[in-house]
Parts: structure tokens; sequence; C-alpha cells
């Protein structure tokens, strides 16, 4: 009540009040172009983490002091979240506080950089090698000949296909889940190109192409006998992630050496790791992948062993 009073005369506002005012806008302005899920992990971000902490103080209460306790706080906790989720949270807090600045709730934007400098060690994306990509295709494999249940057989062998995919594109995750039949034409050249997939990919940068390697073919005829699919059903229905994280755990590759933690991502990262090493040119590997040549110079080229020319040393 006292809130109440106060927020009438001093024209001061709460943080749940510019969070609510921020979700309003944000749905209204972005239609169509975010996804319901980004939309809705904007929300739950706001539900479980930032009201609870911030909701309740006024607006000219919320300085970089107490966004850095919100930072100590949430890596405190018992899981402690990683960077990028962190990233997330901050980027929403300030979208919000934004918003509070255009209605004149708050005079000024905080600082809400990271008050000491982060490492310069440069870190690469999780990714499977050869003998490591090999050896998790043989683990489903086995599950295949010898499926625990009858009925797993067609998740054991969706999963299979679903990894020779993906590191056969370098699709992302969310690209795939909206990737139908209809996306996909078969094309065969006898000079120049070979034989390879026409992939018209939607994803968080709108429409866009992909020509897979040639890997992909026979695991797309796989699918197709399988599956009798109509031109609008959806190429892989399920992820199947719990599955393949079992079997990344029972294989020793959840982690790599370095403790980056493999997911099903990590089979994008693999992809565009193969065609570095196999000598593809970096532009027309960013071009395929829908990314930039800088974030693969930052995350990919930077560890691989043939992004130094010998020859060129030893001249």
């Amino acid at each position: 009540m006292f809130k109440a009073f106060y927020s009438f005369f001093s024209g001061e506002r709460l943080f749940k009040e510019a969070s609510k005012k921020f979700i309003i806008e944000f749905e209204a302005l972005t239609v169509g172009e975010r996804s319901p899920d980004y939309i809705f992990a904007q929300k739950s971000r706001i539900k479980r983490l930032l009201n609870p902490f911030f909701g309740e103080n006024y607006l000219s209460r919320i300085d970089s002091g107490f966004i850095q306790e919100y930072r100590i706080f949430r890596m405190s906790s018992d899981s402690p979240p990683a960077k990028s989720t962190m990233k997330q949270e901050i980027v929403t807090l300030r979208q919000i506080l934004k918003t509070a600045v255009r209605y004149g709730w708050l005079k000024v934007l905080p600082d809400m950089s990271v008050p000491y400098r982060s490492s310069l060690k440069i870190a690469h994306r999780g990714w499977f090698n050869e003998n490591e990509y090999n050896q998790l295709l043989q683990a489903i494999q086995s599950r295949i000949d010898a499926p625990i249940r009858c009925h797993y057989l067609w998740n054991y062998q969706q999963l299979f296909d679903l990894v020779q995919f993906l590191a056969s594109t370098g699709l992302r995750p969310d690209e795939l889940s909206t990737l139908e039949y209809r996306d996909i034409q078969v094309i065969n050249e006898s000079v120049g190109q070979g034989s390879y997939l026409l992939i018209s990919v939607r994803g968080k940068r709108g429409v866009g192409y992909c020509k897979s390697t040639s890997c992909a073919i026979p695991v797309y005829n796989n699918l197709v006998n399988r599956n009798f699919p109509k031109q609008q059903d959806k190429i892989f229905p399920r992820r199947h992630s719990q599955l393949f994280n079992i079997i990344l755990k029972e294989q020793g590759l959840k982690f790599d050496r370095e403790g980056n933690r493999r997911t099903i991502y990590s089979l994008r990262h693999t992809y565009i790791c193969f065609r570095l090493l196999a000598g593809a040119d970096i532009y027309q590997v960013a071009k395929n992948c829908r990314t930039s040549v800088e974030m693969i110079e930052k995350f990919y080229a930077s560890h691989l062993q043939n992004n130094i020319n010998v020859a060129a040393l030893n001249c």
C-alpha cells in the first residue's frame, strides 16, 4: 500500500511495471520477426529470474552495483549458469531498462558491463574429430543392431540419420526443427559440383540456402524410405536430445579435452571444422552456414592444425 502511494506522488515506477511494459511492446513489435520460442524464453527469463530479484524495487534503485549483486547471486547458486546464459539474462535486463528510459521512468541507463576484465583466451566450440565422430556413429549403430526394445528401433535409426545429416549440412538445430521435405531438392550434376541436397533454410536470419555434402543424399533417401512422408512433414519431428546425451556420456564424449560441453549443436561445429580441414574456402563455408567469416575465424579456424601453412613457414 505504501509503495502504491509513494509511486503515485513521486512518479517512481517499480521494475516489474517496466518488465510488463517491455513484454507488451516486444510481442507487438517483433511479430513475424521473432519465433514464438524466443518470445516465450524472454517471458520465462523475466518471470523466473529477473522479476523475483528486481521486481519490487524502484527503477531508480537499479544501478550498476545492484546489477553486479544479481550477477553474484546467479553465479553463487548451486547450479551457476553458463556465460552465454548469463549474457542472455543481462541482455533482457538491458531491454527492460531501455523501455523504462523511453517512457521517462528512468533517467539514465546504468553501466551494465562486467566490472573485471574477461579472459583473453580464445575458446573454440565443442566438436567431434574424425575418430570421435566415427565412435559416436558406431555407438548408435550398435543400438540399431541390438535395440533394447523393438519399439526403440525407429528412434535409433532417426538419431543415426540426424547425426549424419547435421554433420553433412551444418544446419543449426532450430533450423532443422522447421525443415520439411518440400524444403529439400536432390541435385545431380554430371560436372562441377556433383550431387548434393539444396536446402531452403528457415531460421533466425530468415530464409537462406544450404548445399550439403554428397553424404547427406543417402541419409535423405533413408528418411524417405522409412517414413513415407508428405511434402509438408517435418524431416525430423523429434530432436532425440536425451538419447543423444545418454550415448555421449556412455562413450565418454560429453566433454572434449578442454572441458567444452558437446550437444546436438556440436554437429554444426563438426561440419564447419571438417570443411575447413578439407581445405574448403572459409568464405564459402561461412556463406553456406549463414554466418560470418569473422565468427568462423574466431571460434573454429584458430585451433585447426591445417590453418598454419607449413610450406609458407619453411620457405
